[in-house]
């Protein structure tokens, strides 16, 4: 499955925050084997940036859904094609 970045390039600060890497490694268990981990990633990234506006404390869970309804959306697009 591939997925289009409509990114600029990211914050190296983003890579390092702990809800994208805690995101990252739940929904690669969870997407394992029908999503390489490297389009996780960048999703779970991607999620990140849009959602830097809202708090702090909030950020690890909304990450993890954002991401997650993403590479669902994805997934279903490319079982229907």
């Amino acid at each position: 499955m591939s997925m289009p970045s409509n990114h600029s390039p990211v914050d190296p600060v983003v890579h390092d925050d702990p809800a994208v890497a805690a995101a990252v490694a739940r929904l690669s268990a969870e997407f394992a084997p029908r999503v390489q981990p490297s389009v996780i990633s960048r999703v779970v990234v991607g999620s990140r940036v849009d959602l830097s506006g809202a708090p702090g404390p909030a950020l690890p869970e909304l990450v993890e859904r954002l991401a997650r309804q993403r590479l669902l959306q994805a997934a279903g697009a490319d079982a229907g094609a």
